[in-house]
């Protein structure tokens, strides 16, 4: 690491590439189905011609745009434009609506900022003590992680509890279909071939959040959003000061996603949901989280793009990618002779520096590429007719699901789920839930069923479960989210009696 690697980030072709990154990566995040992944592996091709610095710094830019970009769609249209935005519609959207949709662009824009900052500053000083956390992380760990982003549906169930567990139960019914993790049996496809691949979770999300919009959409004739007459720019002022005020929600929403992000598999939309469900915990009583509450936006953005940086440590140290759009770059690496491993920062310091001051430089650059695109997206949405809006939304979502797996029917199954999750959510039944269970199922029986073969085979399952330090902690957080609204809401009680008398 030195003044050299900063000198060749700073090039005039490695910073045109950021920026062209950046500004791709944002298009392609915000538009439904079209994941950050599939921005990436999109974009591989063109950079196997490049020195692999330069290539890097271009993949990096566009990770970065595309879990920004996620953003516009979760805040304007109520749908996640990626699975790391899936927490940004509890309180987005709910801006929007009241006509803060403007101001909601803006802080998401400056959490992202931020966010990404502190995962490139830890790839930049920390990468091979952070590296040692992901080695720790065994089957088990990986099981109770699970186990513990599914207890986040107690803190992030704003009605019914019940029916929040009813619905991350169902999405884990849903996660089993197909062929199983770890023994390859094919189950609950009764029959169908269709439904031996499964569930894919980009589909399902797709379905249960875009299609029940879509049809309130053609149901409601009013504007979709409030809006004022005259439209000239997001409120970058105001959303400086918010952020500012709640620099410490951003600080450790941010640490959350770079911790998340180097467990290989977590990914954004498990950091997102663990910051958002501690911002909440720590919230004050006048705060009303799910009801357009600034600092749920801030806690979800930084946090899912702090996992960008902190993905990479595990990818480059250890050549184990800590997200799916690590694996397609990690990948690029290799095409490129680069080989990943403890070794890397000695053996190619130079190229993997130079990335990470391009990945900050990409960062930067963000601010203003992202403010300048959400003021022209919120103008455009919130100004285009519903006879425009709805087919061209619905373009979109039928061409992003088949994009993924080339399937028409995976287009049928999204349609029939958001058809379902528009029925369900008349009675109560939140999408996000579902996705959450759908998400976090195949992390919790692949954890679990090599947990037990490794106990079993020890004669140790208690000692294999519940004997392992980490284990410990991640159980203990498990009960305190699972326990602490309950006991919030028992404190709040006993203070309006004793306010009463």
């Amino acid at each position: 690491m030195d003044f050299g690697n900063f000198l060749a980030a700073l090039t005039p072709l490695n910073i045109a590439l950021a920026l062209f990154g950046v500004i791709a990566g944002t298009i392609i995040g915000s538009i439904p189905g079209l994941t950050a992944t599939m921005a990436v592996a999109v974009l591989v091709p063109i950079t196997f011609s490049m020195a692999p610095a330069s290539a890097l710094i271009l993949l990096g830019a566009i990770y970065t745009g595309a879990i920004y970009g996620g953003a516009y769609a979760a805040i304007l249209l109520n749908t996640p434009g990626t699975p790391s935005a899936i927490a940004t519609t509890f309180d987005g959207y709910p801006m929007a609506k009241r006509g803060d949709g403007d101001l909601a662009v803006a802080l998401a824009c400056f959490a992202s900022v931020f966010g990404g900052m502190v995962g490139a500053l830890a790839l930049l000083f920390l990468s091979p003590p952070l590296s040692k956390v992901a080695l720790a992380f065994g089957p088990v760990e990986y099981f109770w992680l699970s186990i513990f982003g599914l207890s986040l549906i107690a803190s992030l169930s704003t009605g019914n509890l019940a029916k929040g567990l009813a619905g991350g139960a169902f999405g884990m019914i849903l996660s089993t279909v197909g062929v199983a993790e770890v023994s390859a049996d094919i189950r609950l496809t009764f029959g169908s071939q269709t439904l031996i691949s499964g569930f894919g979770v980009v589909g399902a999300l797709i379905g249960l959040y875009c299609i029940p919009v879509l049809i309130d959409l053609v149901a409601i004739p009013d504007r979709h959003l409030e809006v004022e007459d005259n439209v000239k720019s997001v409120r970058i002022g105001e959303a400086a000061r918010i952020a500012m005020k709640s620099k410490w929600n951003l600080i450790r929403s941010s640490v959350i996603g770079t911790l998340v992000g180097i467990l290989p598999g977590a990914g954004g939309s498990v950091a997102g949901l663990v910051a958002y469900s501690e911002a909440k915990r720590t919230a004050k009583p006048e705060q009303k989280f799910g009801e357009g509450e600034a600092d749920g936006l801030l806690a979800t953005e930084s946090a899912n793009n702090a996992t960008v940086g902190g993905g990479f440590i595990p990818t480059l140290v250890l050549g184990i990618p800590g997200t799916p759009p690590d694996a397609v770059i990690l990948g690029a690496l290799l095409v490129q002779g680069v080989r990943t491993g403890p070794s890397l920062f000695q053996s190619g310091g130079s190229i993997v520096y130079t990335f990470i001051y391009g990945l900050i430089i990409a960062t930067i650059l963000m601010l203003p590429a992202g403010l300048l695109i959400g003021r022209y997206a919120y103008k455009s949405i919130i100004t285009i007719p519903k006879a425009i809006l709805v087919p061209t939304v619905g373009f979109m979502t039928i061409i992003g699901t088949f994009a993924i797996r080339n399937s028409i029917s995976d287009v049928v199954i999204m349609i029939l789920l958001g058809v379902f999750g528009w029925v369900v959510s008349r009675f109560g039944f939140a999408a996000s839930p579902i996705v959450l269970g759908l998400i976090l199922g195949p992390i919790a029986e692949q954890g679990f069923v090599q947990s037990w073969t490794i106990g079993a085979a020890t004669n140790n399952l208690i000692g294999m479960f519940f004997g392992r330090p980490i284990s410990q902690a991640i159980v203990l957080f498990t009960l305190v989210s699972l326990f602490y609204p309950a006991f919030r809401a028992w404190r709040m009680r006993q203070s309006n009696l004793k306010e009463g008398t």
